[in-house]
């Protein structure tokens, strides 16, 4: 029976030949900073690689313990502590690994990809504009037209002028006599 056994992706090989692999490849990324391999290899040792760098970020001594388990190496694994320990993936919540597709190998068509280790800082998404810009139509020019003396406004005569003073005045006298009076408490 197979209980509490994780299967994960077999690779073509038995379980040890399986474990035995997908812990070379992490060395090796770890090591190199980038591995080329194919897919079902880079897609495979991804969860390993993000614990690993997760278990780096929290630094204790059960978080070492469990890294040297799954790496072998404790050299690389001191390393790896040093690297977390001065802000490498500090900004990162996961997404440690980049895989980026390469096409098909010639000799059996298996799809090859470079695994890397994504080591620059995330940058914060930037605002969406309220309002999407339409491109402003700029009127062409005219010539100036000539104003037409029969379209002209009239202009006031003085005993409309003198009755649009005499109006505004008596709202700033009532603003004057607003402040002289105060409520009785």
């Amino acid at each position: 029976m197979r209980h509490n056994k994780k299967h994960g992706m077999k690779l073509g090989t038995d379980a040890s030949h399986t474990k035995a692999m997908r812990r070379s490849l992490v060395c090796a990324l770890f090591t190199n900073d980038r591995i080329k391999t194919n897919v079902q290899r880079a897609k495979a040792i991804r969860p390993d690689v993000d614990a690993v760098i997760t278990w780096a970020k929290k630094g204790d001594l059960a978080s070492r313990r469990n890294a040297i388990a799954k790496i072998g190496d404790k050299e690389l694994v001191r390393e790896i502590f040093e690297k977390a320990e001065q802000g490498m993936w500090a900004d990162r919540n996961g997404g440690y690994t980049r895989i980026m597709r390469l096409g098909h190998r010639k000799g059996d068509g298996a799809e090859m990809v470079i695994i890397e280790l994504c080591n620059e800082p995330v940058h914060a998404k930037k605002a969406a504009p309220a309002t999407t810009k339409v491109a402003e139509v700029k009127p062409v020019e005219e010539a100036p037209a000539e104003p037409e003396p029969a379209e002209a406004e009239p202009e006031a005569t003085e005993p409309e002028a003198e009755a649009t003073e005499a109006e505004a005045e008596p709202a700033e006298a009532a603003d004057e006599e607003a402040p002289a009076e105060e409520p009785a408490e």
